[in-house]
């Protein structure tokens, strides 16, 4: 997958994409990152990519010329050996939809995503209509796109084949198959200041194990997303596990 990130800020991708499980995809070539510079693209004397919003109101809105001549610049050379390519336009923004790992699956299917990383208080509605989807991490507002863009490529990268160790790395995680968050986890010592590791993990049972963890799951979301619950595929023995919760 090639992944163009279009900022006024590169350097602040620089240690996050070559460093970890994305440094290593990258150097195995199952991932390839370009970040542009939308600097470089401006036609004002000082370089600028911003200005005062028309009608008035606080803050400054991103300037249109700069971003349509680096998308420009980076749609011909991504297609220059194929002119039929697609490349998905994305922009961080609060007002898109949000990042699910459904999402991040349907983007991970992708060959070519250019992301746009806005900053100051809006970008010029011209170039939103350029753009294929608007996605938002989060119901808040961040101070730019920059880091929500290093999220979703992260997110959606987890679910390339050989990025991970194991496919089954993302297959017990929270929000992942099942819908509920994840079981606790335990590594050596078996007691660490007093505190004991559940003995269930300890016995080689494999079907104790996997009851127990599915139960710390429910017990888990019960817990800490409630909400969850009524999308979870749940078994009639998950039903009546929360229902004896309730008792308690």
């Amino acid at each position: 997958m090639r992944i163009d990130i279009l900022t006024i800020f590169p350097e602040m991708f620089e240690n996050v994409l070559s460093s970890s499980m994305l440094g290593r995809a990258a150097a195995r070539g199952i991932l390839e990152f370009y970040t542009h510079n939308i600097r470089d693209y401006s036609q004002s004397k000082h370089r600028n990519t911003d200005d005062y919003p028309f009608g008035g109101g606080a803050g400054m809105v991103m300037m249109a010329q700069p971003i349509f001549d680096c998308i420009d610049a980076v749609t011909a050379d991504c297609c220059l050996n194929d002119a039929e390519k697609r490349i998905r336009r994305i922009v961080m923004s609060p007002r898109g939809r949000t990042l699910t790992p459904e999402l991040a699956m349907q983007l991970a299917n992708e060959e070519n995503l250019l992301i746009l990383a806005g900053h100051y208080e809006g970008i010029d509605e011209r170039v939103m209509e350029l753009m294929d989807d608007e996605i938002s991490i989060g119901d808040y507002v961040l101070t730019g796109g920059e880091l929500p863009a290093m999220v979703l490529i992260d997110c959606l990268s987890r679910f390339i084949p050989g990025v991970l160790g194991s496919i089954e790395s993302t297959e017990d995680e929270s929000f992942s198959g099942s819908g509920l968050l994840e079981y606790p986890q335990y590594t050596r010592p078996s007691v660490f200041r007093d505190r004991e590791v559940p003995a269930v993990l300890l016995n080689g049972n494999h079907a104790e194990i996997n009851k127990w963890r599915r139960n710390q799951a429910l017990i888990k979301t019960k817990q800490m997303r409630p909400d969850l619950l009524s999308k979870a595929e749940l078994s009639k023995k998950d039903l009546e596990f929360l229902s004896s919760l309730d008792e308690i």
